[in-house]
């Protein structure tokens, strides 16, 4: 059984996520951990108050009530969508939210970090300084993240950007594994700039691989690379987009508001981050 870490702050756009987690969970037969972390103050020495334990205790407690206060609704949640046997447990973590989740990831031994994105352009606001944009850089394992306002739907098209290289490869197998639990199809992207490298018998020798596989290569001849990757999500109607990057610089240029604006609400596509190992 697989087992998925879903972080919470138990908003808006973490509860919309949760749905997603929940459906995930049910496709490749896995439980959700779902980790609470919150961050005590930090008082300068000089200024200890007296009851500094008292407050540090009071603040623990109130994260512990409002934790035990939430966990009904997300339950009631898996209820509505007949999802109640998904397996829900719970870490409710003090500290740093990235150091936390890599902590999580160890002691349970997470195969998948599912979690929610912020702001009203969804991905831009999410690239930029925010938490998730910390752990793609630095966790190891499958990242789904969720755009605010991406409501779920059953994922029939999963598009997988590629540069052909061999660790390329093994990535593909990965998301191949989990389009066939989805019953669903793969459409991979190469965006082939005046500089590539890559030549016509490798991107050959790919298809032949995946000849007997649901995978479908696309190659787009374009030195607007981001732009080329976001008109492939719009027009090849991409359900899941995966990226086979951990490089949060190139995250930023591709999800900025001026490329995205043009999309508006339709392009708000949750995204897979897969790491790869050198």
């Amino acid at each position: 059984m697989k087992r998925i870490l879903f972080p919470t702050d138990f908003s808006e756009t973490a509860t919309n996520a949760f749905v997603h987690a929940l459906e995930f969970a049910k496709m490749v037969d896995g439980e959700l951990i779902l980790l609470h972390s919150f961050e005590l103050p930090v008082f300068d020495n000089q200024f200890v108050p007296e009851n500094y334990m008292v407050i540090f205790e009071s603040l623990q407690l109130s994260q512990f009530e409002m934790f035990k206060d939430e966990i009904p609704k997300l339950r009631a949640i898996a209820e509505e969508r007949n999802l109640a046997q998904i397996k829900l447990s719970h870490r409710l973590m003090d500290g740093d939210l990235v150091y936390n989740i890599r902590t999580a990831i160890k002691e349970d031994k997470i195969d998948y970090v599912i979690m929610g994105t912020e702001g009203a352009t969804g991905w831009a606001e999410f690239f930029y300084g925010s938490n998730t944009a910390n752990v793609l850089t630095d966790i190891k394992v499958p990242l789904l993240s969720i755009p605010a306002q991406a409501i779920y739907k059953p994922i029939k098209t999963i598009g997988f950007t590629t540069r052909f290289r061999p660790k390329d490869k093994k990535a593909l197998k990965e998301v191949i594994a989990i389009a066939k639990l989805a019953h669903a199809k793969v459409k991979c992207l190469y965006v082939k700039t005046s500089d590539s490298d890559v030549d016509k018998q490798t991107i050959k020798e790919w298809e032949n691989d995946f000849a007997q596989e649901a995978v479908e290569f696309f190659v787009v001849s374009s030195d607007e690379v981001k732009e080329t990757i976001l008109d492939f999500v719009l027009y090849k109607d991409i359900d899941l987009l995966t990226m086979l990057t951990y490089k949060r610089g190139f995250f930023e240029g591709i999800f900025n508001p001026s490329l995205t604006k043009k999309f508006a609400t339709s392009f708000e596509v949750p995204i897979l981050s897969i790491h790869l190992k050198e």
